[in-house]
């Protein structure tokens, strides 16, 4: 049994997530407090994370309950070489680009349904069947960990190789269904790739690669593609990563989530009107003891094709930068803290974009978040 309490503040000036509109700047602080258990056998375990979110802001100055849920709540046994885990449980699959269990986040992300899993010496092969339903609208639904899913059923293959002398490769491929609102018509979306790995002692090299086609909910065709290359270097005292993502857009002659901590550019086409995205960036961490740590991420911000003003003229495709600075800080085992400082630099093409509240300044997040964790009991001292 393990109990986690992690409380955070948050800062937000000139930004667009504030749950006020009316309000800038605005503070908000929310609480996770979750109780995760879990109880193995040889051939079986049953595991449940239990957490409710609390919240505080200006508007209401005593506190509330955001949510009370199941982070997760799942069984597994083994049927001879494979694992089959039944129930509600987090999801990360690769850097997760596509599938993260968002650790950040005071949810976190969950899916319920079918997971098998097999492993080999070499390969990792996982198969999910996941779902969704009519969930209770009785909390927040930004605090629940599934009600941010927008499937109705999801079909997900996951193959991994590792020849452990410094390469490797992943598949992942999946297919969605899609249900309209209006209609109840379910449609389909189909999105494949992978990413090839390559690492020697100092250097590691990659590129990761989607290709995404199919229907959306609306019944619109897609046709989209996602690249993202990356060098790192790893120094005695410090770590380097350079790459971009690069993600497909349409001309303005045709009717037709990761890039920086303060979540300028989500959910694609829409934060950027269709345009695309391509996203240079450059992380750095550097470690100044044994307990405190430096990361910094620089990222610059273009639209593949330019957007229109309102006289129909082109605008500069370049919208902006944006740079996060953290620091981490361990002083003992159950305990962690967590500073960071965001700005976003805006171009006078942001104002056809409703992601900043006034291009002409800076956009500021920032947040302290304190994670204490401590395992309550232990049975594993206990014989039978």
């Amino acid at each position: 049994m393990n109990i986690e309490i992690r409380p955070r503040v948050e800062y937000t000036s000139n930004y667009f997530l504030p749950p006020n509109d009316s309000i800038d700047p605005y503070f908000i602080i929310t609480q996770r407090n979750r109780i995760s258990m879990q109880y193995a056998r040889e051939k079986w375990l049953i595991k449940s994370d239990l957490q409710e979110i609390h919240l505080w802001d200006e508007n209401s100055k005593a506190s509330k309950v955001g949510s009370i849920n199941f982070y997760q709540l799942y069984f597994e046994t083994k049927i001879k070489s494979l694992n089959v885990r039944l129930g509600r449980q987090s999801v990360l699959l690769d850097n997760g680009r596509l599938f993260s269990d968002a650790p950040w986040a005071q949810q976190g992300r969950a899916h319920e349904g079918i997971r098998i899993m097999k492993y080999s010496k070499y390969f990792s092969n996982d198969f999910f069947f996941l779902f969704t339903r009519n969930y209770s609208t009785e909390f927040e639904s930004a605090y629940s960990p599934v009600a941010s899913n927008r499937y109705k059923y999801l079909l997900v293959n996951s193959l991994n190789y590792n020849n452990n002398h410094g390469f490797s490769f992943n598949s992942l491929n999946a297919v969605d269904f899609l249900e309209n609102s209006s209609s109840g018509k379910l449609y389909t979306r189909a999105t494949a790739g992978g990413r090839i790995e390559f690492k020697t002692k100092q250097w590691y090299y990659t590129l990761n690669s989607y290709w995404q086609f199919g229907r959306n909910s609306k019944g619109q065709k897609l046709f989209a593609y996602y690249f993202q290359p990356e060098v790192k270097l790893s120094l005695l005292k410090s770590t380097w990563r350079l790459g971009a993502e690069i993600i497909s857009g349409s001309s303005p002659n045709l009717s037709w989530k990761f890039n920086g901590n303060m979540n300028v550019f989500t959910r694609f086409p829409s934060d950027v009107n269709g345009k695309g995205l391509v996203n240079p960036y450059l992380f750095t961490v550097i470690p100044l003891n044994s307990k405190l740590s430096l990361r910094s991420d620089f990222h610059l911000f273009y639209t593949r094709y330019p957007l229109l003003n309102n006289l129909g003229q082109k605008m500069t495709k370049f919208l902006g930068y944006e740079n996060d600075f953290s620091l981490k800080y361990l002083p003992v085992k159950e305990l962690e803290i967590n500073y960071a400082f965001s700005f976003y630099k805006s171009t006078n093409a942001m104002q056809y974009l409703p992601k900043i509240q006034d291009e002409n300044k800076l956009a500021i997040w920032s947040y302290l978040m304190i994670s204490y964790s401590f395992n309550a009991i232990n049975l594993k001292h206990y014989k039978n």
